[in-house]
């Protein structure tokens, strides 16, 4: 689908996001998202944006739950 967002989880350490619009919350618990149809959040410990561009981030630490809003 164009313009969907993109979630790929790589065992429970790593995220990649892909096509986000914005961040709406950034903390090393919590980092919630705005897609283009729905949020995006991701909870653990430990969560840290290892890098992030106007189109893709990838988000580390100790990923427990990705949830749709």
């Amino acid at each position: 689908m164009l313009g969907a967002s993109i979630v790929t989880v790589t065992g429970n350490s790593e995220a990649f996001i892909e096509n986000y619009k914005g961040m709406i919350e950034y903390t090393d618990e919590t980092i919630l998202l705005q897609g283009k149809t729905c949020r995006i959040c991701i909870q653990g410990k430990k969560l840290s944006i290892d890098y992030y561009t106007n189109e893709d981030m990838k988000i580390s630490g100790r990923i427990h739950c990705v949830q749709y809003l």
